[in-house]
């Protein structure tokens, strides 16, 4: 099967809307807000390769991996370095795991590579090399979630579904609920507004989730949002209420120097830059504390990263 190509639609024109009251939420159904925000994604959205039609719909699910907490500006040469070795996903599942892995780099979160492969896998042997098109099918898949399925039956082939990832959930959470910040974890009350949300139209729906995503990403962003820029500031309920503090439980932190995932990618940057197996010695040396590294070598070998020799020597997996 060929890969479809995706035509972007013209978004309707924006229609006047009486601005609610202060601290009021937008109505739910969220007609008031479609037709601004996806014109305003129309005027602004990033030329960003994976939404260009000629990527195809493996070149979205890749995207949908990489993206995943790793901003856009670290996945772009990666990306585009991906696709020109493994244009379809029987290229990639023609390689040993640990090519993937090799040709992460320094995305992190290698595991991600993993599944991508696992994914292509799948991919060949079940749907003969073609992305398959029905959300269900795409659930199914190894290494695929919720959100990767919707993001690539909307963004690939124009399918109508909730698409929730944190920017998008921001959106919401303060348009139409009120707060600074949504929950830590994506809630059962998130997802119905979401499905509450959705335009009833397929392709204004998919237009819709990459709109909301890209509002997210660059406007209502997470610590300097420009409601001077936002199309929907009029009808926004956190900033009607006055913009009030976040009260939940604290905002998780991302932290990285001495951890253990710092540790990992040390041992993975000798693994993947070697040509032959590694000997423990090597390892050694990345790290000087013997028990933060055995833990982090330990994890990498149970999840499958690298494969432990009888002769005391790694490697990235080969099966």
């Amino acid at each position: 099967m060929t890969a479809p190509t995706k035509p972007m639609p013209n978004a309707p024109a924006p229609e006047s809307a009486p601005e609610p009251a202060s601290g009021a939420a937008p109505d739910a159904g969220g007609e008031t807000l479609h037709s601004p925000v996806i014109a305003w994604f129309d005027a602004h959205a990033r030329d960003l390769p994976w939404r260009r039609p000629d990527a195809g719909p493996w070149g979205v699910m890749v995207s949908e991996f990489m993206l995943q907490q790793t901003p856009v500006s670290r996945v772009l040469p990666v990306y585009e370095q991906w696709l020109a070795r493994w244009p379809r996903p029987a290229d990639l599942a023609k390689e040993a795991p640990g090519e993937a892995v090799r040709a992460w780099g320094r995305l992190g979160y290698p595991r991600r590579a993993l599944r991508l492969h696992g994914a292509a896998t799948a991919i060949t042997e079940r749907h003969g090399g073609d992305v398959p098109t029905l959300h269900a099918q795409l659930l199914a898949l190894p290494g695929i979630g919720e959100y990767t399925a919707a993001a690539v039956a909307s963004f690939a082939y124009g399918q109508r579904h909730a698409v929730l990832d944190t920017n998008v959930r921001r959106v919401f959470a303060r348009a139409v609920t009120g707060v600074q910040y949504p929950p830590n974890a994506t809630t059962a009350a998130e997802r119905k507004l979401a499905r509450a949300l959705l335009p009833e139209d397929e392709r204004t729906a998919s237009r819709w989730a990459a709109a909301s995503m890209e509002l997210g990403a660059l406007v209502c962003t997470a610590k300097n949002e420009n409601c001077a820029k936002c199309p929907i500031a009029a009808q926004c309920a956190w900033r009607a209420a006055g913009k009030p503090a976040h009260e939940g439980p604290a905002r998780r932190g991302q932290t990285y120097a001495g951890t253990d995932r710092q540790v990992r990618g040390k041992l993975l940057a000798v693994l993947r830059e070697a040509v032959a197996p590694v000997p423990q010695a090597a390892l050694d040396r990345v790290w000087d504390e013997p028990v933060q590294r055995a833990r982090a070598l330990d994890g990498l070998v149970a999840d499958g990263l690298v494969e432990p020799l009888a002769d005391g020597h790694y490697r990235l997996p080969l099966t």
